[in-house]
């Protein structure tokens, strides 16, 4: 295997379940994949670097566009997170084996039809937030820095989380809370942030959560993890992109091609286990049959009964990667 390719000084990003991604999605010299979540570019660095062919691989294989090699196709509705994958990567752009679009990825098959990504050997979705938007006050997705409460992962649409929480009557906020941060405490604070608007920041909300709890919770956690997890989930439709785009995500693979899902909460990965199960005994209705009768026709199958999860020493290098979940599943011959 050649080298990896070039990582510019500052843009190094360490991807989670970098290995099991790689053997589960069963990447291979020369295959062809579409990461849907670019964030940092991790992941989309070692689908390079493991697709890439040896010199004599790349004579005998040269396609007729004139790609030697395997390809990836990246995508990411974060502006931020395109310009940089652009910058680290310009050769394997210019070379033709990387195209990147910005784009939810529920637009995932629109954009992969339009750069020629269909029959792929496998699609990859990484739901959690990039380091680079964490750690960027300005984003306003962590409570520990102090930064305009956004939290919009394209920051040119929608409306922010201060908008969503200073326009919402004081039942909405508690809904939100309840539904997309499992919040036991969700009218409590949602009484303690109609009682403090307007809120505009991120340590402002965090202040009004711990308040609003204090006397009541005993985990080890921050007590606003749940609200700002809630809110984000909220501002960015997370659990409608992630469905919609769950649905066109076989048409694009090949038979035999492979979906491998990243999850990080407990909402995001039930409704991945979901999904991959129901796509794993799928029935159509059969005329020759008895009336009433179905047929089964899968159209996936279970790579993973159970989520693959970090091991103790990727989660003491990478604390940030400790709840994150796998989930795989492989398409079945066409029938």
């Amino acid at each position: 295997m050649q080298g990896a390719p070039s990582d510019p000084a500052g843009l190094h990003h360490v991807p989670v379940l970098a290995d099991e991604v790689l053997t589960g999605l069963n990447v291979q010299p020369g295959g062809r994949f579409i990461d849907g979540t670019l964030g940092g570019g991790g992941h989309t660095r070692l689908l390079l670097q493991h697709t890439r062919l040896t010199r004599t691989e790349a004579y005998r294989n040269s396609r007729a566009d004139g790609v030697a090699g395997g390809q990836v196709l990246g995508l990411d509705v974060d502006p931020a997170a395109v310009h940089r994958v652009r910058k680290r990567f310009p050769g394997e752009i210019s070379a033709g084996r990387l195209s990147v679009a910005q784009a939810p990825f529920d637009q995932i098959e629109r954009i992969a039809r339009q750069h020629g990504f269909t029959g792929v050997d496998g699609v990859l979705l990484d739901l959690g937030l990039s380091s680079f938007q964490l750690d960027t006050p300005a984003r306003g997705f962590a409570f520990r820095h102090d930064g305009p409460l956004d939290m919009r992962f394209d920051p040119s649409t929608g409306s922010s989380a201060a908008e969503l929480i200073n326009d919402s009557s004081r039942e909405e906020i508690a809904d939100i809370l309840y539904q997309y941060g499992e919040e036991r405490h969700s009218r409590s604070i949602a009484r303690a942030i109609v009682a403090s608007r307007p809120v505009s920041t991120t340590v402002e909300l965090a202040d009004i959560v711990r308040r609003a709890v204090r006397s009541r919770s005993r985990q080890n956690i921050h007590p606003a993890t749940r609200t700002f997890q809630a809110l984000r989930i909220a501002v960015n439709d997370e659990l409608g992109q992630l469905a919609r785009a769950m649905a066109q995500i076989p048409a694009l693979l090949r038979p035999g091609g492979r979906v491998a899902i990243i999850a990080f909460h407990s909402l995001e990965d039930r409704l991945v286990k979901e999904w991959m199960r129901d796509n794993a005994r799928k029935f159509r209705s059969d005329p020759t049959l008895p009336a009433g009768g179905q047929e089964q026709i899968p159209v996936l199958a279970l790579c993973t009964r159970k989520p693959i999860v970090p091991a103790a020493a990727e989660i003491e290098e990478n604390p940030r990667s400790r709840s994150a979940k796998l989930r795989i599943a492989e398409k079945m011959p066409e029938q």
